[in-house]
């Protein structure tokens, strides 16, 4: 059986992008950049909402013309190879292996996980809320950065009930960047 985890950038307080939309603030140094390869290879999906997956379609395919740093010409041809879902109700293609679901998202999903396949969601609070009242995340990986935004999108959006969860590893990354990784603990 696969399994779901959901992989995020957040500031100290809590936020995944700044009052004006702003993700110019994760530290991506040495360390981190290791770790986000080794858990980005292999045969995992990546997982989008429809928000993540045009920020990401929007750099990712021509990052080395935007960028010469080591992590982003790493990533870029992996992201580029990588097989992809977007969930989104409005799109209905997409380019770079991508397969968009608009319908049925949990039982697509869960279809997904049941073969065997890890899907790496990407930031994005709205569909990780929304999988996270499902029961579909499996794994959470938060990457706390030193830095307060003072505002914007919050990193998990309310939901309707209480999550437990178990904390399976905490490291700092490059002396700046704290790993929290917690799995959903079974309700009772």
């Amino acid at each position: 059986m696969g399994k779901l985890i959901h992989f995020v950038h957040q500031s100290l307080d809590g936020f995944i992008e700044g009052p004006k939309g702003e993700f110019d603030w994760p530290r991506m140094g040495p360390e981190l950049s290791a770790y986000s390869q080794e858990l980005t290879g292999g045969d995992k999906v990546f997982l989008y909402g429809r928000v993540v997956w045009d920020m990401m379609a929007g750099y990712w395919p021509q990052a080395e013309q935007h960028s010469t740093h080591e992590h982003d010409l790493a990533f870029a041809p992996v992201w580029r190879a990588a097989p992809k879902v977007v969930v989104s109700r409005t799109l209905e293609r997409a380019d770079w292996n991508t397969r968009v679901i608009g319908e049925n998202v949990v039982a697509e999903l869960t279809a997904l996980k049941d073969s065997g396949l890890t899907l790496l969601l990407f930031g994005g609070s709205e569909l990780a809320g929304y999988l996270t009242e499902h029961g579909l995340i499996d794994e959470y990986r938060v990457f706390v950065h030193p830095v307060a935004l003072g505002g914007g999108k919050p990193a998990f959006r309310p939901q309707q009930h209480r999550i437990g969860l178990e904390l399976v590893e905490s490291r700092v990354l490059d002396g700046e960047v704290v790993l929290l990784r917690h799995r959903p603990t079974p309700t009772d």
